[in-house]
């Protein structure tokens, strides 16, 4: 029996193509799609964490790594599993890039702290969504 709806991978495939028939369209998503879902990430960590468990650190080539249970993690399991549930195979590498990205953002946050990482955080979003919409804009109305 086939999937349908939001978890038929076929379908999703032929709406995205459909969508983004453009080569130039489409580098701009994955130049500035993953930067968003970072930097979101980033943002999150500060996040309290759920039901106070405690949070998961370790030291890795003499840096600290804090990794906190709270809405970062929530938005990565629930992305990872979206994706794996699409695709088996190409699904999982999407969900281990979402734990790569909780992973590394942690460590980036924890790092930068909230006073630096608030204001690193609105600038890639600023630049990555501002980037989309005039990629969107311009490429469609050139090469349509």
């Amino acid at each position: 029996m086939g999937r349908t709806g939001l978890f038929d991978l076929e379908k999703n495939f032929a709406f995205y193509g459909a969508y983004h028939t453009n080569p130039i369209n489409i580098a701009i998503h994955v130049l500035f799609v993953w930067p968003i879902f970072f930097s979101a990430l980033v943002f999150l960590y500060f996040a309290p964490p759920f039901f106070n468990l405690p949070n998961f650190e370790f030291f890795l080539f003499g840096n600290n790594f804090v990794l906190v249970w709270n809405l970062g993690f929530l938005f990565t399991l629930v992305y990872s599993v979206f994706y794996a549930s699409l695709d088996l195979k190409a699904g999982s590498l999407a969900a281990l890039l979402c734990v790569v990205c909780w992973v590394a953002s942690s460590f980036v946050a924890n790092q930068l702290g909230w006073h630096l990482a608030w204001k690193v955080v609105l600038v890639v979003q600023l630049v990555c969504w501002i980037g989309q919409f005039i990629g969107h804009g311009v490429f469609e109305v050139i090469f349509c």
